[in-house]
């Protein structure tokens, strides 16, 4: 084929193309034309706006100081009158020069802008006007991008024109536009970009705003600088065609300004970091309670696009006395911490929180303060409450002797051979030595049950209650090692029992809100607990008298100084091999858990160097947990009055014996049945029999039931007193299983039956 042919035949081609598409365009746009139009036939309803999405922001418990902030995009909505008049025209001369000369769809300018773009290399002209973008946002957020999708967009566009003014759509417009880097709305561009309130953007900054519109990511100048600048050459380019600046320093301007080289928070908001109570409160209000919503989508919603304003319980004078306190432990290789958990005593408010080193994403996330442990003897305050409440006395005298063989789920006897020596003396002395013994006797005595549901009782909370699935919590079980610190309690779990014991039985729930106000002012929540009574003031009283003792004469010893000018109580706890340690104390103030151990497993805590050089060889409960708490406590309390508890009611009756039936049997002397004269296998007179196996006694033992209170193990010279006749007494039983009555008496008697180990007649 010639040359001259072949290229005739490719004009004509491309001619005739051209004559066709433009045949096509004059008698499709027309029919368009009058689809978009339909509406002046049938009119189109558009709902109303959704509410605006907005940041979060929880305060102190003074309301005045920002602790978090939550939100998915950081979207904040703009009044038209705080934007710059040359912000705005920034915007319409890149976005849409003729929005205020349109009815929502520019056809002229949709064709100029097309043609526009495609005789360049990239957009420069958007080819929807802002009132279509405002309708892509609101309404067709999820449709299909079809042919369909345009009509219904210039549609609407013209629909919403009718319905809201032009100053309207602008704003809705500048307050939902996407910037990038997660910045929603011109107020949150001018803060991520320019670290500066919208009010205070130029004509060039508010310019290179407007130019991220057209695609966020890919123009983001601080991943994509080159794009960056490429497009802002062609938004100068567009301001020179307005006339917005010069034609002759357009290029220079283009090319020297300086785009932002990183994102900034909000300067009033620069500071505010995640922490472990803004994360805990977080996971509280999404998925602990329904006080944000019935689901967690709404609650969700709520939180991250609500607009709330939560004042919360932090004190950061407390705050700050806790984290200072947790120093007083010594930094060690293998990672030890402390974890502490404050609470108002009159309220059940969370007032400080210290779940390790410091809240950091990806490194130490995990909150040692909500975190379940073993506790070792700290959970005996539990037990001590169930007894009270169950009518014994401090006086009352009971078996700690070790080693010491007790009835088990398991079938065969919870053997003790650890921890204090043991004694039978009365409950007050051997809750101040904390006697593993004594305790676990005494859990069985009042029935391990009725101390479980003891436990639920004080210690009543979002994260410990029976209504909690096993994958959530693990329960707490009726375990004969319960005294010994078999089930995990967290800090938090520790604090809340104490302070029903510290509020003279009048248990509050521990919690982080005092008021969430939605957007507009309007109250969503206010905290309103009047708190339940689970034990009776006097037992409270009574206990914590006797966890005053544990202070200046047990096992806490070293906060004696501090109790002598402030009166407070508390329990110390030492897990086995010392793996976890405890403090769980409380003025009338405050009631606060100290944990300390290792975070990632149970680590015996015995010859650590940095420890050992601190003076503690074993970290035991009244060690570091102690010191931590009497440090924390002395700061916090600093400026507040020295305050005490009532005195406790008198005990209604005299000291009894409490014994465990089955383990534990009866007698009474009915007179003298040998003659005189010692034995030579004979004991000291306060050596009761031990509880073993053994089937042939000592010949000659007093009676434990007529040791003297508060003086055991203390050894009479043998007499040629005749031996006593026994005559056995029923022994009665335990307490059911399914008998939760917290006032059900225990197995008690008078001093002056024998009380010994069954299987060991005297």
């Amino acid at each position: 084929m010639r040359p001259v042919a072949w290229i005739s035949r490719s004009v004509l081609t491309v001619f005739a193309a051209a004559v066709l598409l433009a045949g096509t365009v004059v008698g499709v746009l027309p029919r368009v034309w009058r689809i978009a139009n339909a509406h002046t036939q049938v009119p189109v309803v558009l709902p109303d706006f959704a509410p605006l999405s907005q940041r979060s922001m929880a305060y102190d418990v003074s309301g005045k100081t920002v602790i978090a902030i939550y939100e998915r995009e950081n979207s904040q909505p703009v009044k038209l009158n705080q934007v710059p008049r040359d912000v705005i025209s920034a915007f319409l001369a890149v976005e849409d020069s003729e929005f205020y000369h349109h009815n929502g769809f520019n056809l002229r300018g949709f064709v100029r802008a097309v043609l526009s773009n495609v005789s360049s290399e990239a957009p420069t002209q958007g080819a929807s006007t802002i009132t279509q973008q405002v309708v892509k946002n609101e309404y067709l957020a999820g449709l299909p991008r079809d042919g369909r999708y345009k009509i219904l967009q210039a549609k609407y566009a013209m629909s919403l024109e009718n319905k809201l003014t032009k100053s309207q759509i602008l704003e809705r417009y500048l307050s939902t536009v996407y910037f990038g880097n997660n910045a929603y709305g011109l107020p949150a561009a001018a803060e991520t970009y320019f670290n500066k309130d919208v009010s205070k953007l130029t004509l060039l900054e508010g310019a290179f705003l407007a130019g991220l519109v057209r695609s966020p990511s890919g123009y983001d100048p601080i991943r994509r600088l080159e794009r960056s600048r490429a497009r802002f050459r062609q938004v100068m380019d567009r301001l020179a065609i307005e006339q917005l600046v010069p034609e002759d320093q357009a290029k220079q301007i283009a090319e020297t300004f300086p785009l932002p080289e990183t994102t900034y928070a909000p300067s009033t908001l620069a500071g505010v970091k995640p922490t472990y109570f803004s994360e805990a409160m977080k996971d509280f209000l999404l998925t602990r309670s329904n006080i944000l919503g019935d689901t967690e989508q709404e609650r969700a919603n709520q939180l991250y696009r609500g607009g709330l304003r939560i004042q919360t319980t932090l004190n950061p004078s407390l705050q700050a006395a806790a984290e200072q306190a947790r120093l007083v432990l010594p930094a060690t290789k293998q990672g030890f911490d402390a974890a502490i958990l404050s609470l108002d005593v009159s309220s059940g408010a969370i007032r400080a929180m210290v779940g390790g080193p410091g809240f950091q994403r990806g490194t130490s996330e995990v909150n040692m303060a909500l975190q379940p442990r073993q506790t070792g003897s700290s959970i005996k305050l539990f037990i001590l409450a169930a007894a009270l409440q169950a009518g014994a006395t401090p006086k009352d005298i009971l078996d700690g002797q070790k080693p010491c063989s007790l009835p088990s789920e398991a079938g065969k006897p919870f053997v003790i051979e650890g921890g204090v020596a043991g004694f039978v003396g009365p409950l007050e002395r051997q809750t101040w030595l904390s006697v593993n013994c004594a305790f676990s006797r005494l859990a069985q005595i009042v029935g391990l049950n009725r101390v479980v549901d003891t436990t639920y009782r004080m210690a009543d909370s979002a994260y410990l209650n029976r209504t909690l699935p096993r994958n959530v919590r693990t329960p707490i079980m009726p375990y004969a090692s319960f005294a010994t610190g078999a089930n995990e309690m967290s800090p938090l779990d520790m604090a809340s029992g104490m302070q029903t014991l510290a509020n003279q039985g009048l248990h509050h729930q521990p919690y982080y809100v005092e008021v969430i106000k939605r957007v507009d002012g309007s109250v969503l929540y206010q905290h309103d607990d009047p708190g339940t009574q689970v034990l009776d003031r006097g037992v409270a009283l009574t206990e914590i008298n006797i966890l005053k003792g544990v202070l200046t004469q047990g096992t806490a010893r070293s906060l004696a100084s501090f109790a002598r000018t402030r009166p407070s109580a508390g329990k110390t706890g030492t897990q086995d091999k010392n793996t976890n340690s405890w403090f769980v104390g409380a003025t009338p103030q405050l009631a606060t858990a100290v944990w300390v151990g290792d975070p990632k497993g149970y680590t015996p805590m015995d010859g650590i160097p940095e420890f050992v050089r601190a003076g503690v060889r074993k970290v035991q409960g009244g060690t570091f947990p102690a010191k931590i708490w009497g440090t924390y406590s002395a700061t916090a309390l600093q400026n507040a009055p020295a305050l005490d508890w009532p005195a406790p009611p008198a005990s209604a009756r005299g000291p009894a014996r409490l014994y465990l039936p089955g383990n534990e049997c009866l007698a009474r002397s009915v007179g003298p049945a040998a003659p005189a004269g010692p034995t030579p296998t004979s004991k000291p007179a306060a050596q009761p029999f031990r509880a073993t196996r053994q089937t042939t006694p000592p010949s000659t033992t007093v009676p434990t039931g007529t040791t003297k209170p508060g003086r055991p193990g203390r050894p009479r010279t043998p007499t040629t007193a005749p031996r006593p006749a026994l005559r056995p007494l029923p022994g009665g039983t335990t307490i059911p299983p399914d008998i939760l009555d917290p006032r059900a008496p225990l197995p008690s008697v008078d001093l002056g039956v024998i009380v010994y180990p069954c299987g060991q007649v005297p």
